[in-house]
């Protein structure tokens, strides 16, 4: 017979949360309810406020372990090649977990993958030459870009490389040539190019993004 006093609770703060996560990425951008989540994990409610004091305490771990999942720049890396690994990272992560765009920098109770993230950003771009104000400045741009195109890019209506061509095949069809010559001409020169990636452009405006900071070290 199983000695009582070995029990152990059948949850854990992990648990709740890697479970939490899957269901917000299952649920096409919906956070779960806090009922929702108790089912899924086969306990009643009540049992998660042994470990999350209320719903934003969840949250804030939800963010965290995203935080935690995106690659850290190395000591002694150069800021520019740490901001791009770290931007494509950030951009990855926020594909697999697209709800999570709109509350990255919104917790009032970062978790420690949130500091350690962003402390760790800051002192790249220190090291690397920027001032405290430089620093936040580009921190604050890069974020803005980043967020946004994840946010573009989960809209878009398409689930493959080859769904972008599709899309704009059937758009074009409604667009006139005459009257919108310039998105006739992108259409058919760039997006409905063979092998066309919308995915690429990221790179392409993030280090547009990384040459201008260039030029702001040690003036801002």
């Amino acid at each position: 017979m199983t000695d009582p006093t070995a029990r152990r609770d059948p949850l854990s703060r992990e648990k709740v949360l890697l479970t939490a996560v899957s269901m917000a990425d299952e649920g096409a951008g919906s956070v779960p309810s806090t009922r929702k989540l108790a089912e899924r994990l086969g306990v009643r409610a009540m049992a998660l406020y042994h470990h999350f004091r209320n719903k934003d305490e969840l949250l804030d771990g939800m963010v965290d372990l995203v935080f935690s999942e995106v690659e850290l720049p190395e000591p002694g890396a150069d800021w520019r090649t740490a901001m791009r690994q770290r931007g494509d990272s950030m951009r990855a992560a926020l594909k697999r977990h697209p709800w999570a765009v709109g509350l990255m920098d919104s917790r009032l109770s970062p978790g420690q993958a949130t500091l350690r993230h962003h402390d760790t950003v800051i002192g790249c771009l220190r090291a690397g030459g920027f001032t405290i104000t430089g620093a936040a400045h580009a921190f604050s741009m890069m974020d803005s870009y980043i967020y946004g195109f994840a946010i573009q890019e989960h809209a878009l209506p398409l689930d493959d490389k080859g769904g972008m061509e599709e899309a704009a095949e059937e758009m074009m069809t409604l667009v006139p040539a005459d009257e919108y010559p310039h998105l006739t001409a992108m259409a058919a020169e760039h997006a409905l190019k063979p092998g066309y990636d919308y995915g690429d452009e990221f790179g392409i405006g993030l280090d547009l993004i990384l040459e201008g900071l260039e030029g702001k070290r040690g003036v801002w």
